[in-house]
């Protein structure tokens, strides 16, 4: 490998969490199949770069929703619509 090609240098980087966070994300990396707990943050960072349209609000919905799709919290378009009377009436611009 030239030296053009070689991968740049890595910088160790500290940063202070609490344990029961640290227990989340090594739950998370390991499920998800990341070899390292190293990786799965590179790989978090870079995401969070690369897509900086998601703020946290969003991010925290997604992840309500996956909880309470999960959970079977949710309820299908027919459920809402027999809730709601809304059966299969026709729409204004089918008549």
């Amino acid at each position: 490998m030239t030296e053009a090609e070689s991968p740049p240098d890595k910088t160790t980087v500290n940063i202070r969490m609490t344990e029961t966070f640290l227990e989340d994300i090594d739950a998370t990396w390991e499920e998800q199949g990341f070899n390292s707990r190293s990786e799965f943050i590179r790989f978090v960072l870079r995401d969070a770069l690369k897509h900086p349209e998601f703020n946290r609000a969003d991010l925290r919905a997604m992840l309500t929703s996956e909880a309470e799709i999960r959970e079977g919290r949710t309820h299908g378009s027919d459920d809402v619509k027999a809730d709601y009377g809304l059966g299969d009436t026709p729409r204004d611009s089918d008549e």
